[in-house]
């Protein structure tokens, strides 16, 4: 008897997982798995003193200073260097060094250069992660995000410098009689840049801005904020591992009243990028201005962004995105969605959604598998938080939220509870002022081109979500005076963008040069063009 051929059941591939901001919110089991092998290693290894690290040294400074976790303040997670006015200028010393070898390197072998970097940043991702969620109180995949972004941030960049040909392109020839001409622009990079980054995003904001700078032909000094110094020193790793020579990536800590002085009033700096606050943004402009000529200066300072929710919004989708956008990382992104206006037909079934949503969300240890919310970073933003509720309580209505939570396991970190306020006045001055925090306000329009009026009326123009029919929706894009927006979009109103896809740049007080970041015009910030004739 013939024995039967057995047939081998082919297994379906399953489309790869790849992370986004829009993407997060299905992941396999897999990257569970790894994050939390990750955490515990990485816990393991809390308490070290951390270097800085300048012309390829190990460099120390005579005073320290405790970075420790916001999730609970008996963690350290590290003690690192306070660095001085000397360190900096030591760290540009070092870079301006090493710029002649690094300028002179073909743009070739800096695409490769960096792309190992970014290679670098993916062997590590669940290491970073694990320290951001840490250090800065994300949730797991906020924290999985924010360094998968760094490396396609460099990626992209990479591509853009091949898509140009390294921004080299041949010009017209001059019509001489008895002459041959040859006219070229070339873009070239500046000389020792700058990257000043901010806590809430210490791995895509400091990556970024170092990829681009470094694939540009600048040198680098990179000093990460006070509250965040563990996760750009293990980026500053990624970068140094990849094969630079030595003094092109320098990377130092201390407080930004000294150390960070001493760098952005350095006239040895050619260019900086700095991301933080408006008020700490337009200081460093200035002072910029004050040197001996004009040098780039690549600014984002936050945003005060609005979501509109029209009569013919998916009410359902748009509650979804709104809340994501609110707070998600407890509304410190300069993205956060810290304004609704819902037009008055749908105002109460959507304002019922949204407290429905919001009291669903879960605030604890950011790296537990279940938790949205963890803490926000420090004890000022912490008590601001109070602030800013004693404030809105005498003004507004709590939908939900509105206290500090500090009972039991919460009681050694700074944990706030998600926060709607309703009945605010539209002339009291939280409407255009940057809070920062977990706290959203929602008011009800008579239409939707009031609810642009008052979003346009703000100093900031960064993000801005939408909800509505077709026709509403080109009239948002045509009207709204932000560099990012988004319309029915239930992964996130305002938040969300990723290089390739969602360019990131504001317009007015959120931004400085009209290009965005993980865009096609951003690379280009960080060179400047030289037109070179030859006449034969």
């Amino acid at each position: 008897m013939a024995k039967k051929k057995s047939k081998k059941k082919k297994k379906k591939k399953s489309a790869a997982f790849k992370l986004t901001y829009a993407t997060m919110f299905d992941p396999p089991p897999e990257l569970h798995n790894r994050y939390e092998k990750a955490l515990k290693k990485v816990k393991e290894n809390m308490g070290q003193e951390h270097a800085m690290l300048i012309g390829g040294e190990e460099v120390r400074a005579r005073s320290k200073f405790e970075d420790r976790s916001p999730i609970n303040q008996d963690w350290l997670l590290g003690t690192f260097q306070k660095g001085t006015a000397t360190h900096a200028k030591q760290a540009i010393a070092a870079a301006r060094k090493a710029y002649p070898i690094w300028s002179g390197t073909p743009w070739q072998e800096r695409v490769r250069i960096l792309r190992k970097a970014a290679a670098n940043i993916d062997k590590r991702v669940y290491e970073i992660a694990a320290v951001i969620s840490i250090e800065v109180g994300k949730n797991r995949m906020e924290a999985l995000g924010d360094i998968a972004e760094a490396a396609a941030l460099i990626r992209y960049a990479c591509d853009q410098m091949e898509l140009n040909s390294g921004y080299v392109v041949k010009m017209g020839k001059d019509p001489l009689k008895g002459y041959s001409a040859r006219n070229t622009s070339i873009l070239r990079p500046y000389g020792v840049w700058l990257v000043i980054s901010p806590f809430n995003f210490p791995g895509a904001l400091t990556g970024g801005p170092s990829g681009a700078a470094l694939l540009s032909g600048n040198t680098l000094v990179m000093k990460p904020a006070s509250d965040t110094p563990w996760t750009v020193r293990l980026l500053a790793e990624c970068f140094r591992d990849a094969g630079f020579p030595e003094g092109v990536v320098n990377f130092v800590t201390g407080p930004g009243n000294t150390l960070g002085n001493a760098l952005v009033k350095s006239n040895d700096i050619d260019g900086v990028t700095f991301t933080g606050s408006f008020d700490v943004g337009m200081n460093v402009y200035r002072t910029i201005a004050n040197g001996p000529y004009p040098r780039p200066t690549i600014l984002e300072m936050g945003g005060k962004n609005s979501s509109t929710v029209s009569r013919n919004a998916d009410l359902e989708g748009a509650a979804s995105g709104i809340v994501r956008s609110s707070f998600g990382l407890q509304g410190q992104k300069c993205s956060a969605n810290s304004r609704i206006f819902v037009e008055q037909p749908v105002y109460d079934d959507f304002v019922d959604l949204l407290m429905e949503k919001t009291n669903k969300l879960k605030v604890g240890d950011p790296t537990e598998l279940d938790v949205f919310m963890g803490p926000v970073i420090n004890q000022n933003s912490f008590r601001e938080f109070k602030e800013y509720c004693e404030d809105l309580s005498q003004s507004g209505k709590f939908l939900t939220g509105g206290q500090v939570i500090t009972e039991g396991e919460f009681a050694k970190g700074f944990f706030c509870q998600p926060t709607i306020v309703a009945d605010v006045p539209l002339d009291h001055r939280l409407w255009k002022h940057e809070m920062f925090l977990p706290i959203t306000m929602v008011h009800p329009v008579d239409s939707i081109e009031q609810a642009m009026k008052i979003t346009n009326e703000s100093e900031f123009g960064l993000t801005a979500g939408f909800y509505g029919s077709k026709d509403e929706v080109d009239y948002f894009f045509e009207n709204i005076e932000v560099g990012v927006c988004y319309a029915n979009r239930p992964q996130g109103s305002t938040t969300g963008a990723w290089p390739g896809f969602q360019p990131f740049g504001g317009w007015k007080g959120s931004g400085s040069t009209g290009k965005n970041a993980g865009g096609l015009y951003y690379l280009t910030s960080y060179m400047h063009e030289q037109s070179r004739t030859l006449i034969r």
